[in-house]
């Protein structure tokens, strides 16, 4: 059976109508412009009762009346994909109360306050398709939890974290509508809905909000709880290669892969790099001999103890020293370019404060370069600059730091600057330079004179182009050597197009978690997709990381289903997890007791290095509530849409809701995939349009015509012949075992239907006809020899 084109979850509208909660695919990606569903905007404005234009009773500020308000009824995190969407979202019931009978157009003065505060909503798209859409709705009316909806959006996008998500709809309560918008980040979602919220009063009330303490806010907190630039540039490039992730901790530590394919990252350190490696490379002094042992050019220079022990070793060298930390990063406490005692000796003092131990070096002329190297190939290269300012004779060097250098748009202290200000008073090291110069920070240079500021400015001017082969394999050689499988290796040279031996150029130090910043957004040149690089390091073409995962969804035995198909799965060879009412299980054993269906206890099967495939029973209000916990399965089985405990709470009634709730297992089938569909259900059966993959039938009676149709038209099918298993496709015929005869145990603890429905999965991973037999004969749901927590899925 084919797919609809426009069947499926996505990040594009609906038509506009009570409780459509999913919409059409789009071809690739999300929407742009704060794009969302219109809120049932076709509904009748005027006719008997409908409210004339409020033109009564205002408040001061020329609001409205204060009980018209916009109450939030309860709000819920749903972590995977769920029924509106393939990703995290923010689900929020809003209680309208009179804002029912006021669309937007009947409040006099809203949409101009409205968009006093956020101008940014009036160019949103909205369902109009078109910049401005979104206005257009509001001056021609629309609802409250609708424009709480895009202001949400705008909020977001302006703090930096972009939301083309978003949809509005009806409940069955007049006045109470779903309002959903993509969350990346739980905290971050419910504080962007809060400043939304306080946004909509205000312009309700007439009263004043002050929008840019709201973002400065919540860009704060963005920068406490989301991923770090670097972090989150790998993990888009993971996403982009299909590769799913899951962060496990409140920092940068992140799982790419499930179960025993998984590889882990902590911004640019991989579960590949060596601790040892990174040990050397914090030692600049090994790290130094190690090179030199094999030809790598490196400056000649040694440890010293005292500022006395510095100036001596600078003596015996008779040229230009550099003075630095052993141990420091980012250059701090690195001082260039050295000749005379006293600024040698306060050099030593300024990088013995940076680190544990002090090295001399012979000075090096020439531009600091940093090369990254990933699995032993240049991925990106940087450029530093020297640093200078003019003197005008009238302000300080501290002032001209300020007005000529730190006024740089490009610098600042966020991700968004390539460059960091420069804080004279707290770096030692300009300190010096500028006192080598004949001032002090409170001097005024002469009008036209040039004063150098710092000789290591921040390497972000990309030069990956211009890599010399020779020098690239410089850079690579000396990551090997210290045993880094990514590495920031830095060398100061006048040319990086030519040889280093050429021009006396030498490679200073080999950085182990190098950031990724000055690659990502350089001050000049081309920006660089170094995840990818990284990303293919950890997962060569081909790989994905991932492990088979099967759902299964419904209410009729799908615990019992769960684990017959665990069974079957792991005697063909993997060691296999599953998720269930039963508990949470891996291999023969159970791992943790009770109801494993929530999302916290069923992601434990993903993040163990043993799962080598996964098994997951989700009933419906888990889905509601929390979303799937994996993003994409191998196969999903739906059972049944019958109703279910709990579909009052969430609004779902009719068999229509039901449906929306249960096709998020076959959504998320993977177009190598199948969805397992029970025949005897003909809202079942209609799924089958909107699956990716493939799509296999089971139900008892083979005769049923949608069995018929689907075997005679290639597709795979599994019924009763008799009391016989048996699997079809087209005039292949392949009877499995009789399940009275043949089966001692299961006969009696797996219905029939269950049974198929195990079958029909197992044989969608191509088990074969054999090893199927085998798991049904030796399938037992208890084994009373057995310790509760022993006894796994057999």
């Amino acid at each position: 059976m084919g797919r609809s084109p426009q069947a499926g979850l996505s990040d594009i509208a609906a038509a506009p109508g009570p409780m459509a909660f999913e919409g059409q695919r789009p071809a690739s990606g999300g929407h742009s412009g704060g794009q969302s569903a219109a809120m049932n905007d076709h509904r009748p404005e005027q006719g008997p009762g409908a409210p004339a234009a409020i033109g009564s009773d205002p408040v001061a500020g020329g609001g409205v009346p204060a009980a018209l308000d916009l109450r939030i009824l309860r709000v819920n995190f749903l972590r995977g994909p769920n029924m509106w969407t393939y990703r995290s979202v923010l689900e929020v019931w809003l209680d309208l109360g009179e804002l029912e009978q006021f669309p937007t157009h009947k409040l006099p003065g809203f949409t101009e306050r409205l968009l006093a505060i956020v101008p940014g909503v009036g160019d949103h798209h909205c369902g109009v398709g078109e910049k401005g859409g979104f206005l257009q709705r509001l001056q021609g009316g629309t609802w409250m939890g609708h424009v709480l909806e895009h202001v949400v959006i705008e909020v977001l996008d302006q703090a930096g974290m972009p939301t083309a998500f978003g949809q509005t709809r009806e409940t069955s309560t007049s006045g109470v509508y779903r309002m959903v918008f993509r969350a990346r980040d739980e905290k971050v979602a419910r504080q962007a809905l809060a400043v939304g919220h306080d946004i909509i009063r205000a312009a309700l009330r007439g009263q004043p909000f002050e929008l840019k303490p709201a973002l400065d806010a919540l860009r704060d907190k963005i920068d406490q709880v989301y991923l770090g630039p670097s972090t989150a540039h790998i993990v888009a490039c993971a996403t982009d290669r299909e590769i799913p992730h899951i962060r496990l901790n409140q920092g940068n530590l992140v799982q790419l892969g499930y179960g025993a394919r998984q590889k882990r990252i902590w911004t640019a350190e991989t579960d590949r790099t060596s601790a040892i490696a990174e040990g050397i490379a914090s030692d600049k002094d090994m790290t130094k001999e190690l090179l030199a042992g094999c030809g790598v050019p490196v400056p000649e220079g040694r440890l010293v103890d005292d500022p006395e022990d510095a100036w001596s070793v600078a003596q015996r060298m008779g040229c230009a020293v550099v003075v630095k930390p052993t141990d420091a990063n980012h250059g701090r406490g690195v001082t260039l370019d050295l000749s005379g005692e006293a600024e040698v000796k306060a050099a030593f003092l300024v990088a013995d404060a940076e680190g544990s131990g002090v090295m001399v070096e012979r000075y090096i002329p020439g531009e600091e370069h940093r090369v990254l190297i990933v699995a032993g190939q240049v991925a990106a290269a940087a450029r530093g600059e020297t640093v200078w300012i003019t003197g005008d004779g009238t302000h300080t060097v501290e002032e001209l730091i300020t007005l000529q250098i730190n006024s740089d748009p490009r610098r600042g202290d966020t991700e968004d600057h390539p460059l960091n200000p420069i804080l004279v008073r707290q770096e030692g090291e300009v300190q010096i330079t500028i006192q080598k110069q004949g001032l002090e920070i409170e001097s005024v240079p002469e009008a036209g004179r040039r004063v150098l500021v710092s000789r290591k400015g921040n390497m972000a001017n990309d030069c990956t182009d211009e890599v010399h082969p020779e020098v690239a394999h410089a850079c690579a050689l000396a990551a090997r050597i210290v045993g880094l499988d990514i590495a920031g290796v830095d060398l100061v040279c006048e040319d990086i197009s030519r040889p280093l031996q050429e021009q006396g150029g030498a490679i200073v130090e080999v950085n182990a978690g190098p950031g990724l910043l000055m690659h990502l957004k350089p001050a000049s040149g081309q920006p660089r997709e170094v995840g990818r690089a990284i990303v293919e390091h950890l997962f060569p073409e081909g790989r994905s990381g991932r492990i088979p995962v099967v759902g299964v969804t419904g209410t009729q035995d799908t615990s019992v289903i769960a684990r017959l198909v665990a069974w079957m799965l792991q005697i063909s060879g993997p060691v296999v997890g599953v998720a269930c009412r039963d508990g949470l299980f891996v291999g023969n054993r159970r791992v943790e007791r009770g109801d494993a269906l929530g999302w916290q206890v069923s992601q434990r099967l993903l993040v163990n290095r043993n799962v080598e495939a996964a098994v997951f029973e989700s009933n419906p209000v888990t889905i509601l509530e929390e979303g799937l916990v994996y993003d994409r399965c191998n196969v999903g089985i739906v059972t049944d849409c019958e109703p279910f405990t709990g579909a009052v709470r969430h609004d779902i009634a009719t068999p229509e809701q039901r449906f929306k709730v249960s096709r998020t297992q076959v959504d998320v089938v993977r177009a190598d995939g199948a969805a397992v569909l029970h025949a005897a259900h003909e809202q079942v059966l209609a799924m089958a349009d909107l699956c990716d993959g493939e799509v296999i039938l089971y139900g008892a009676d083979g005769t049923l015509a949608a069995m018929r149709q689907h075997a005679s038209a290639g597709g795979r099918v599994v019924y009763l012949e008799g009391r016989t298993v048996t699997l079809a496709r087209g005039d292949q015929v392949i009877p499995v075992l009789n399940i009275d005869r043949d089966l001692r145990v299961t006969s009696r603890e797996v219905p029939p239907a269950a049974t198929l429905a195990a079958v029909a999965a197992a044989w969608a991973l191509d088990l074969s006809p054999e090893l199927i037999v085998a798991g049904l004969e030796t399938f037992e749901l208890r084994r009373p020899e057995l310790r509760p927590d022993q006894s796994v899925i057999a």
